[in-house]
């Protein structure tokens, strides 16, 4: 039977914070950090790293703006759409969203990113950190095409840090046994959803669910016009 944690019941009461001081020193009663993991980060991407990357179809990309607000988001492609340019440059395709554009106006007031790379089936990680640029280079962009279909632009990233991260966490969420799948209409459509959040009415939640399908159909690659 897989582990679970009971839940709990609702809290009452916010949680005790500890201050500054308190924090500090709870920091400071962990274990030193083994030897390995002291230097582990190696600053560039090696063959392991290229190579894991070359396989990985999601990347989680993190970034901040000028005041620090930050803003993860997740990067999906085909194996073999993220690049490898050389040992300190990563590069990762920016395809059709629902132009929030997020990630890309943090870039423009804050250029430091961090992104992990996840691999179905294996447990490790990389994870990259750095500063970014945007790119529309007709070179690189082609290389990046899926269905024939190139992305608008590149974030090209100058690697400062780069190292493998242990299993820990994937072991805990056994994320690729499947065990704690949800099946699916456990949740509603994300139309449906989203529509709830911000009062949209029956019918509009309807056109937006047929939106959505028509996006996941035909618009992954390229926008949809």
């Amino acid at each position: 039977m897989p582990d679970s944690v009971p839940a709990s019941a609702p809290a009452l009461l916010p949680p005790v914070l500890l201050d500054k001081a308190a924090a500090r020193a709870l920091v400071g009663s962990y274990a030193p950090v083994s030897p390995t993991a002291a230097v582990k980060d190696i600053g560039r991407i090696d063959a392991h790293m290229r190579k894991f990357i070359s396989l990985s179809p999601i990347c989680f990309v993190a970034t901040a703006d000028a005041a620090g607000k930050e803003d993860v988001t997740p990067r999906g492609d085909p194996p073999g759409a993220f690049k490898v340019l050389d040992d300190k440059t990563v590069a990762i395709a920016d395809r059709p969203g629902n132009n929030r554009l997020d990630t890309l106006k943090n870039i423009l007031e804050n250029p430091e990113i961090a992104l992990i790379f996840l691999l179905p089936g294996t447990n490790e990680t990389v994870r990259v950190a750095g500063s970014a640029k945007l790119s529309v280079d007709p070179v690189l962009l082609e290389g990046m095409a899926v269905q024939g279909k190139a992305p608008k632009c590149a974030i090209v990233v100058e690697v400062r840090q780069a190292y493998l991260h242990c299993a820990k966490a994937l072991l805990r969420s056994r994320l690729w046994t499947g065990e704690y799948a949800q099946p699916k209409g456990t949740f509603p459509s994300i139309s449906r959803m989203v529509g709830d959040q911000v009062g949209m009415t029956e019918e509009q939640k309807k056109t937006a669910e047929a939106r959505t399908e028509i996006a996941y159909r035909d618009g992954l690659w390229a926008p949809i016009t």
